[in-house]
């Protein structure tokens, strides 16, 4: 791995230096993860979005006694668990956030998991003390179940009660930051190229791709030739965090890099100068050629599109772990605004678009009018799964090829041969197809159409707007206001 490398080569260099750390903020959903955030960084930004949970990886640089420290954001909620692993993988030391009043929840135990695996170094912030029914003791004891040991009950995980909502302890929750940074010997080379992380990708569709990344080693400069294993480009705009235009990037800073040719994906290592051409390998179109493999029979077909990477990612592990009636098949994916590209792609595999965050631009809003393509958009995640659920649900049923509406019953003697008359409205009613029985929008029944008749004489189908006589048997005796519907998969 890239990182265990630099260390090794560090021990052989002797023009190394501290850099300040950088730290992943981490823990179970409404814990406090980013209220803390808003506390450290002395602001009152809005830090929730729509659905009630952050979903977006965000970096900050915040200065504590004198020194500099590196945060990293990462979402709570159970669908972002890539996200919160690649924090970890980014970061020196973390901070895990547990609610006094909530103690260890599912999601803490998952961070505490990949916090071992992947040997992060990290302090307990036992958050909410002000609540009123914080317990701390109960937080501790839970914790301990968990298997995490802290100081002064026969382990050695530093902790510090606070409320970040209040501010109260927090100073002395970066002064254990800073000491277990001084423990761990954080440093880096600053006169190698810069290496560092992707941390997110997305497309602002005023400048381009912009990408975060933190900066682990060497610095980064104004114009140097950068890449990762899937992307290259150079560095024609860098920002800090707080949107300051910069020339140069120190180590353990995070910065926003606008000059990629392409998105490169998250959780890469990123290179500069002599390092970039050698380690850029072109992954990205081969994924794209992967994805845009036509579906299986039986499946779901989807195309994802997503306002940033990490939200197409979470949203694609989501839809693809879904217990579905049909598997969801993802023909393609990207980053920013649906386009006509779009929607020719998913014309051509018979896909439907699901939209995370995004728009349809206005080519892309026509042809999806005139296709009818089926567009499921939402900026709640919830929202969406539930679309993708119905539309699964209503695939394996069939498409509706044919809808008749049931006007008068002439004769029910026996139900193997009931004789109706209907208008169809909407698309073709076929002879010689199994139907289903609809009464108030509930599925009631099924059947088999036998015989057809319009003006008293046979047919083989009925067009919509027309009316006709129906000759069916059924379990069911159909009432007037019943619709008979034929479905695409039930034509034999």
């Amino acid at each position: 791995m890239l990182f265990g490398i630099l260390r090794e080569q560090m021990a052989e260099n002797n023009d190394i230096k501290p850099r300040q750390p950088i730290v992943a903020v981490m823990g179970h959903v409404d814990h406090g993860k980013t209220t803390l955030l808003d506390c450290i960084r002395k602001t009152v930004v809005a830090s929730r979005e729509a659905g009630g949970i952050t979903q977006a990886v965000g970096a900050y640089e915040v200065t504590h006694n004198g020194k500099l420290i590196t945060f990293i954001d990462t979402p709570g909620h159970e669908a972002f668990s890539k996200m919160r692993e690649r924090g970890a993988n980014a970061a020196d030391l973390a901070i895990l956030v547990v609610a006094a009043e909530e103690g260890v929840k599912p999601q803490t135990k998952e961070v505490i998991k990949t916090l071992a695996d992947t040997k992060t170094p990290f302090v307990v912030a036992i958050n909410k003390i002000d609540k009123p029914g914080a317990d701390i003791e109960k937080t501790k004891n839970d914790l301990m179940a968990a298997g995490v040991y802290l100081e002064g009950y026969g382990g050695d995980v530093s902790f510090e009660p606070i409320s970040a909502k209040t501010g109260e302890n927090v100073d002395k929750l970066l002064d254990l930051i800073l000491l277990a940074a001084e423990v761990a010997e954080i440093k880096a080379d600053y006169s190698a190229p810069a290496r560092g992380f992707i941390l997110e990708s997305k497309l602002n569709k005023n400048r381009g791709i912009e990408v975060t990344a933190i900066i682990r080693d060497g610095v980064l400069r104004h114009g140097d030739e950068i890449a990762t294993a899937s992307a290259k480009g150079k560095a024609k705009i860098m920002e800090d965090f707080a949107g300051k235009t910069v020339n140069e990037v120190m180590p353990g800073a995070p910065v926003v890099i606008i000059g990629f040719e392409e998105s490169p994906m998250i959780g890469e290592d990123l290179f500069s100068g002599e390092e970039a051409a050698s380690n850029y390998k072109k992954t990205g179109p081969a994924q794209k050629a992967i994805n845009a493999v036509e579906p299986e029979d039986g499946s779901l077909p989807l195309l994802l599109k997503a306002s940033d990477a990490g939200s197409l990612e979470a949203i694609a592990e989501i839809l693809k772990a879904l217990p579905l009636h049909k598997p969801v098949k993802i023909v393609d994916q990207g980053v920013g605004e649906v386009g006509e590209g779009d929607l020719k792609m998913a014309i051509s595999s018979h896909a439907a678009i699901v939209a995370y965050k995004t728009k349809l631009d206005r080519a892309a809003k026509n042809l999806a009018e005139a296709r009818e393509t089926r567009i499921l958009s939402s900026e709640i995640i919830y929202e969406l799964v539930k679309a993708v659920e119905d539309l699964s649900k209503e695939t394996a049923a069939g498409k509706i090829i044919g809808d008749l509406e049931v006007l008068a019953v002439f004769n029910q003697i026996k139900l193997e041969k009931q004789l109706v008359g209907g208008k169809v409205i909407s698309g073709i009613f076929k002879n010689k197809t199994q139907l289903e029985i609809q009464r108030e929008g509930k599925k009631v029944g099924e059947g088999r159409v036998n015989n057809l008749q319009t003006k008293k004489q046979d047919a083989v189908s009925i067009p919509e707007g027309q009316e006709g006589g129906v000759l069916m048997s059924s379990a069911i005796a159909v009432l007037v206001g019943d619709h008979l519907l034929i479905r695409e998969k039930k034509e034999v």
